[in-house]
């Protein structure tokens, strides 16, 4: 049924121009936090990370791939999980048809779960992504990024996440998140920026497509749409005009 009203085309063209007002000051805004995130300081890595690849044991700074800057994906994927999230496995659809431009753009992309190497394999391959995955199983690389938590800090009430104290029920072992690295000439490694929860959601492209739809996202929850891409229901066959 409609629930919005039905107007003229001079109406919706006055009510479209009020909205294109508030969405250039969103991109302002945007453009704002952009050069901002620029400037924010460094912290230099010194700590020795170790992942599990399928080239062998990489440390941080070989993850880099020859290049100068490191986007990380923090995938909710613990080491006795039978599968994936379904919600990092929804952003991960859209990272594939990335690599080559950010490749190009001195940028490595790299997703780090504490999943074992085998399991993220054969997870991997069932979702068909060709992106690299490594395992930080052993390592403290998630714990020391806030996105891999303790049954003893769970248990304590509450945990570090997205940069403040959270009750320990609202979190999970695994949370999601994205973390960004450079490395200089002479090959000191430096955290230059993190983002959790719903930080990452620009990324989407299915979600900033949906927020154009007359219908939105038509969530109850954030995500509770999402299932993983194997998942879904077969779709309705076509209709004659598009078949």
């Amino acid at each position: 049924m409609l629930s919005n009203p039905v107007v003229s085309r001079e109406e919706w063209l006055e009510a479209r121009r009020a909205l294109l007002a508030t969405e250039k000051e969103e991109t302002r805004l945007r453009d704002k936090i952009r050069a901002e995130r620029l400037k924010l300081p460094w912290v230099k890595v010194d700590k020795t990370y170790t992942f599990d690849t399928p080239a062998g044991k990489k440390t941080l700074a070989d993850l880099f791939d020859g290049r100068s800057q490191l986007m990380i994906y923090h995938f909710m994927f613990g080491p006795d999980w039978e599968a994936g999230c379904p919600g990092c496995s929804f952003l991960s659809d859209h990272i594939d048809g990335t690599l080559a431009h950010l490749n190009h753009h001195d940028v490595t992309y790299v997703t780090v779960s504490r999943a074992p190497l085998d399991k993220i394999e054969a997870y991997k391959k069932r979702m068909g992504w060709k992106f690299p995955w490594v395992s930080s199983f052993g390592s403290d690389f998630n714990f020391d990024y806030h996105v891999s938590f303790t049954r003893e800090e769970l248990e304590s009430g509450k945990v570090f996440y997205n940069f403040r104290d959270i009750s320990g029920d609202q979190a999970n072992d695994e949370l999601p998140g994205m973390s960004a690295f450079i490395r200089d000439e002479a090959g000191n490694v430096y955290h230059t920026y993190s983002d959790y929860a719903r930080g990452g959601e620009e990324i989407l492209t299915t979600l900033m497509i949906l927020d154009r739809a007359p219908k939105g996202r038509n969530e109850t929850s954030t995500l509770s749409f999402v299932k993983r891409h194997d998942e879904y229901e077969e779709p309705s066959p076509a209709h004659s005009c598009c078949a």
